[in-house]
């Protein structure tokens, strides 16, 4: 069962056109790549899968649950990391873990027993118990990837979580990611940075919020850089 389907989809704000017509699939243990420049409409497309918006047309299907005429099934499937932090700065660690497992209906010990296998992994298991606030922006951003995970979702939403980090914290959360597609985890990574794409990734490019390419990243490179072709797509080649 495919873990992501968008079928036509279209969306605007007043006279501004965000979304035109996008298609666009997610195969089950894929680690699947968004990319597109600022503006592109990534985010727009984001928040009508996760459920922020409703969409004026086309159709959203998570797991074959349709998010217009069946949301709970749909959304409770997902884990999503937003491209704004949503970490309550000024409690602990371990406090927006529980809060967001209570969310989901767990019990506080599973909570704290999940949060603390999924921090750890992340390398934040120390700092369980500090406040958000204390946390440098690379760790936080690993907090949102372990809380995203604690409820166990088979759809894994990611949008531009690596902004503003550094090269390592990039290549961490990438590969920790990466990592999870072998154990059945589907992923959207939505991106603007070229550097995050791997030859063997599924990929949509999106420019003006309209899908320009859809395929494996190797193949739009063939014969050039991924950077040229991506240019000449998004018509800023020289």
């Amino acid at each position: 069962m495919t873990a992501l389907v968008i079928d036509n989809l279209s969306h605007g704000f007043g006279a501004r056109q965000a979304l035109s017509q996008v298609n666009l699939s997610v195969e089950p243990g894929s680690f699947t790549v968004l990319l597109g420049p600022n503006g592109a409409g990534k985010t727009t497309l984001v928040s009508l899968v996760t459920g922020l918006y409703n969409a004026q047309q086309g159709d959203i299907r998570i797991f074959d649950h349709s998010i217009r005429r069946n949301p709970l099934p749909a959304l409770a499937s997902l884990g999503v990391v937003f491209q704004m932090p949503t970490l309550d700065l000024d409690m602990s660690v371990e406090q927006n873990m529980a809060y967001h497992g209570s969310l989901h209906g767990l019990s506080r010990r599973e909570a704290n027993e999940r949060a603390g296998e999924e921090l750890d992994r992340l390398g934040v298991g120390d700092r369980s118990r500090d406040k958000v606030r204390s946390l440098s922006g690379g760790m936080r951003r690993r907090v949102e990837i372990a809380r995203a995970l604690l409820h166990r979702p088979k759809f894994l939403i990611v949008d531009e979580a690596t902004a503003g980090l550094d090269v390592a914290g990039r290549q961490l959360l990438l590969k920790h990611v990466r990592s999870l597609c072998s154990e059945g985890l589907s992923v959207l990574w939505a991106t603007h940075m070229l550097e995050e794409v791997d030859p063997a990734d599924q990929l949509f490019v999106l420019h003006k919020g309209q899908v320009r390419w859809a395929g494996q990243a190797r193949e739009l490179a063939s014969g050039r850089t991924l950077e040229a072709a991506f240019l000449n797509l998004t018509g800023h080649a020289s």
